[in-house]
């Protein structure tokens, strides 16, 4: 299945049309931005490693109950998913104080959140993505309190898949994006799982193992992401 019209271009992924109108085509890119796109560069075939280890957790994922847009990697760059229409709503789950949320609320960064909290974002780069509440969600329509229910309730379902998952490969999940789309009516886990979305530390070293290498202008960057492709997919 080639690649048609270009449906949309984002930060990191490329969408294209296929040849079957229930399925699209990821590409993605080595382009890297933070802080809502004001910082900009490039990592090394982090497309690459970010598409192979999305694989591999949406292939988990499937095989234990998440239902999710992957249909499959068709090359190194791309990905042939379901076509879905996005909730424009950014979940966020937390295991350990970090980043936005020990800046925002005075909190130790490290320590961890016991059980793992679930935040959302209203997905709107002219707004910077904000942290909302239900009640924001409500009234801007973005999704029914029932769907909302359900997302927590896979987001949730997700960490408890994805965090043992990880600690075998001796890296801590602190934290992670995950977005949702509607697949002929039901909810479905889209987007992608990666260096990218997630938060990961190495289990002894506490090291920075994903963006905010680049973020923090840490160094290392692409070292850190052929080591989470090491370990996820061996």
């Amino acid at each position: 299945m080639t690649a048609g019209t270009m449906l949309y271009e984002g930060k990191a992924k490329k969408i294209f049309s296929t040849g079957d109108p229930d399925r699209v085509l990821q590409y993605f890119k080595d382009d890297a931005t933070a802080f809502n796109a004001q910082k900009r560069g490039t990592i090394v075939e982090k497309g690459i490693i970010n598409n192979k280890v999305s694989e591999r957790l949406f292939r988990l994922l499937e095989q234990n109950g998440v239902p999710t847009h992957f249909v499959e990697r068709k090359s190194d760059r791309e990905m042939l998913t379901k076509k879905v229409a996005i909730v424009p709503v950014e979940v966020v789950v937390r295991n350990v104080v970090a980043g936005s949320l020990a800046k925002r609320l005075g909190l130790k960064e490290g320590d961890p959140i016991q059980p793992a909290i679930v935040e959302w974002y209203y997905k709107n780069d002219a707004l910077g993505d904000p942290l909302i509440a239900d009640e924001h969600i409500r009234l801007l329509k973005l999704a029914t309190p029932e769907q909302m229910a359900e997302i927590k309730r896979l987001a949730l379902k997700t960490n408890g898949l994805l965090q043992p998952f990880f600690a075998e490969r001796r890296m801590i999940l602190v934290d992670f994006k995950l977005e949702f789309g509607l697949h002929h009516g039901q909810l479905i886990l889209a987007d992608e799982i990666s260096p990218d979305t997630c938060r990961f530390w190495d289990q002894t070293t506490k090291e920075s193992m994903d963006k905010d290498r680049f973020r923090k202008d840490l160094g290392r960057i692409e070292e850190a992401y052929q080591e989470v492709l090491k370990r996820v997919c061996g």
